[in-house]
């Protein structure tokens, strides 16, 4: 029997020559300029109830290639560009399954810049990785080994607004196996004033990166905004100024979610949660600010994946569920539980951290609904990436 390993990715930086620079740079462009060419044929065919799939749009990218005006697309790679179709192909796909919105052209300021290879547009021999068009190989930052013997079956180069350039190898990991079981079960309850609270009692700070960088980020905003519009130099450096200070926020954020996640995934056997739904939450104009710095949606996305790597079982419960405001030693629930008290005492005579007791009461109803097998059902994928188990929704409690 073929054992089959986990396929991952494996992120460094990596320093271009000018060449190469000016190479990739002219490739994501004419990765854009494809997939919006694409796209709006697509569109226009939808619009007279037709539909336009991978082959016929390949088949229009070599005839756009055969055009004086964009005969410049055939000066790089194929590979990105026919990538690129592929792409737009599975936007489509989920969205004729609903699971996504109708695709949206790129662009060129806010679309992300990337650009990916498979096996016949790059070579990856003893460390060094060249690709298609490049006369020398890219001048990587090893971070950290690939597993011994990995060979890339995909390489994505990206360059972030803040200008770092990155390259993204696709590897199978055959170090990624289920760890040894354990009995050991964990309920959270995610918060502000706290990032997480464990049902153990544990209680992780939340280090609100946002917010320590608010100066910074101010000062940077207000530089950004007293330079000419256009696309002047010196607005240029502003902007990647403001680039750098969000880049910063964001890399420090996702440091510490994966070292949480990680630890969780290894120290439990099952991990319980709450399905919050995120998107409808920073709609609340005074917390969206903190809610997205806490970046609760991330923490949920690393928390599944890893325990599907590893072996784990991950847990949702219904988010009308009154963690809070029911007992975890009686089980009586209490008629209301402003979010200013913190403490309180129960009629049985306990009295409560509110977080700690709602992730008591977490764990517990995620446990019950495991093992009874009753409410819990798969949770279909969604572009987020979310794949655990969730509850049937509880009746909310009036």
């Amino acid at each position: 029997m073929k054992t089959t390993h986990v396929k991952r990715a494996f992120k460094y930086r990596f320093h271009p020559t000018d060449a190469q620079a000016a190479e990739l740079s002219r490739t994501f462009g004419c990765v854009r300029k494809v997939y919006n060419l694409a796209l709006a044929a697509r569109t226009e065919a939808w619009a007279r109830q037709e539909r336009v799939n991978y082959n016929q749009t390949s088949a229009m990218l070599t005839a756009w290639k055969k055009t004086e005006e964009l005969a410049y697309l055939g000066e790089v790679s194929s590979v990105p560009l026919q990538q690129a179709l592929r792409h737009l192909q599975t936007a489509f796909t989920n969205f004729f399954g609903k699971r996504a919105k109708y695709p949206r052209f790129k662009s060129r300021k806010k679309s992300r810049k990337s650009a990916e290879y498979t096996t016949s547009a790059f070579r990856f021999k003893d460390g060094n990785l060249t690709l298609a068009k490049m006369a020398q190989p890219l001048d990587i930052v090893w971070s950290r080994p690939l597993p011994e013997g990995a060979s890339p079956s995909t390489v994505t180069v990206s360059q972030d607004a803040a200008g770092r350039w990155f390259v993204s190898l696709l590897c199978e990991d055959p170090t990624v196996k289920p760890l040894p079981a354990t009995g050991t079960a964990v309920g959270i309850d995610v918060g502000l004033d706290h990032l997480l609270t464990l049902s153990t009692g544990e209680k992780v700070s939340n280090p609100r990166h946002e917010r320590r960088d608010r100066a910074r980020l101010a000062k940077a905003q207000r530089q950004l905004a007293r330079k000419a519009k256009g696309e002047g130099a010196n607005r240029r450096k502003a902007r990647r100024k403001v680039a750098r200070v969000h880049a910063r926020i964001a890399d420090r954020r996702r440091d510490l979610l994966h070292k949480l996640t990680t630890r969780l995934v290894r120290e439990n056997q099952t991990i319980v949660i709450e399905d919050l739904a995120v998107r409808n939450m920073v709609k609340n104009g005074s917390l969206a600010r903190a809610i997205s710095d806490a970046a609760w949606a991330d923490f949920r996305s690393m928390l599944e994946y890893k325990a599907q790597w590893y072996g784990r079982e991950v847990i949702a419960i219904d988010r009308w569920f009154p963690s809070s405001r029911l007992c975890s030693v009686c089980g009586t629930l209490q008629d209301r539980m402003p979010l200013n008290v913190r403490e309180w005492t129960c009629d049985c005579g306990t009295t409560h951290d509110r977080d700690v007791n709602a992730a008591k009461n977490i764990l517990a109803v995620g446990l019950t609904a495991s093992v009874c097998g009753a409410g819990v059902r798969p949770q279909r994928r969604t572009p987020g990436g979310r794949s655990a188990m969730k509850q049937k929704p509880l009746r909310r409690e009036p």
